[in-house]
């Protein structure tokens, strides 16, 4: 019934032309996917805009919401809407629309270069919420230039709340957040941190404590402190693993 009630919506990229040169792009791609899957801890799926469907759906329980990888494919996008709580599926709707139209006045050769990421909450079958990290990227274009397919990486998410959606162009310090309010897109760089505070970040990484990290570099654990909270400040967290999330996600370590 719910997804009755939201059809039409996440639509946005709804593709109706797939020539043969555009299918040529093909070629076993999925193989790779496939492999790749057994290499992270994440989940990741496929979408096909032409379709409107999931063309593959890794066997991590973090997306399937307690159902199976076959149950999954087969609701294809209604697994959105019977698996996102209501708030969340019209925020999603709107990153969706935001997101294209974004996508839309990039140049050709670029296209490929950007991704999108944001969060959003799951709905397992118990009635619990899971707060996810969901980043997109173009796998195909078709002739027209269009995102044919996309590769989805799904993770847990180290934000507080949903939403949080930023544009990432690859080899750029540019970053696009999101105003939801007025649906625009702002344009900002990556935080920067000196060469001490990203040694210090990688240490935290490899699980040392403060201490250890003061031997490590031959500092006081006082002064371990003061870059922690120059990170702190740098990326607008709260606490170690917040940032260590920021870090990774933004590719800075």
């Amino acid at each position: 019934m719910k997804a009755d009630q939201h059809r039409g919506l996440l639509t946005k990229n709804k593709i109706d032309n797939i020539t043969s040169q555009d299918i040529l792009q093909l070629d076993n791609y999925l193989e790779a996917i496939s492999a790749f899957e057994k290499l992270t801890y994440q989940s990741l799926y496929v979408i096909d805009y032409a379709e409107m469907k999931f063309e593959y759906v890794s066997s991590n329980p973090l997306f399937l919401c307690g159902h199976s990888v076959a149950e999954v494919m087969a609701l294809g996008y209604d697994f959105y809407m019977n698996n996102v709580p209501e708030n969340d599926l019209h925020l999603l709707n709107l990153i969706n629309e935001s997101g294209f139209d974004f996508f839309e006045k990039i140049p050709l050769k670029e296209k490929k270069l950007y991704s999108i990421t944001y969060d959003f909450h799951l709905l397992n079958k118990g009635g619990k919420t899971t707060l996810i990290n969901h980043k997109l990227t173009p796998l195909f274009l078709n002739a027209a230039g269009k995102m044919w397919k996309a590769v989805c990486v799904v993770s847990i998410s180290s934000s507080k709340t949903e939403g949080n959606a930023a544009i990432h162009k690859h080899g750029s310090d540019q970053i696009w957040k999101l105003d939801v309010a007025k649906q625009v897109w702002s344009k900002q760089l990556k935080p920067k941190l000196s060469d001490r505070e990203i040694e210090v970040l990688r240490l935290y990484a490899q699980g040392l404590t403060i201490n250890q990290i003061a031997d490590k570099i031959f500092v006081s654990p006082d002064t371990i402190k003061y870059y922690r909270r120059k990170i702190f400040e740098n990326f607008g967290v709260g606490n170690i693993v917040e940032a260590l999330s920021y870090a990774v996600n933004n590719k800075i370590i």
